[in-house]
């Protein structure tokens, strides 16, 4: 595989809106060019015979059932709140917003 120029880099760095020195040109065709050549090399290893997958190994869900337990009341709930209105926790206003 052919590697990346500094012309095709900076082209890059255009289309992504950065602002590159020459010398940073140089560091990414370098960077570029070993990340393209892993990529390439992963594709020459996947084979049709094997299907894609997202995991290497089989997953399995760990959480617990969804099961409705009691909790509080809402006057339990509001009981410690610094402030409360119409059965829902104050709080300050944070945006300049009309009610």
């Amino acid at each position: 595989m052919a590697a990346i120029s500094r012309e095709e880099v900076a082209h890059l760095a255009h289309l992504a809106r950065l602002a590159v020195t020459e010398e940073e040109l140089d560091t990414f065709a370098g960077q570029l060019d070993v990340i393209l050549q892993a990529v390439a090399r992963v594709g020459e290893v996947a084979a049709a015979d094997i299907p894609p997958t997202s995991h290497s190994v089989p997953l399995t869900n760990v959480l617990r059932e969804d099961v409705v337990r009691p909790g509080l009341t809402r006057e339990e709930a509001l009981s410690g709140a610094p402030d409360a209105e119409d059965g829902r926790f104050r709080v300050p206003r944070i945006l300049e917003e009309e009610s």
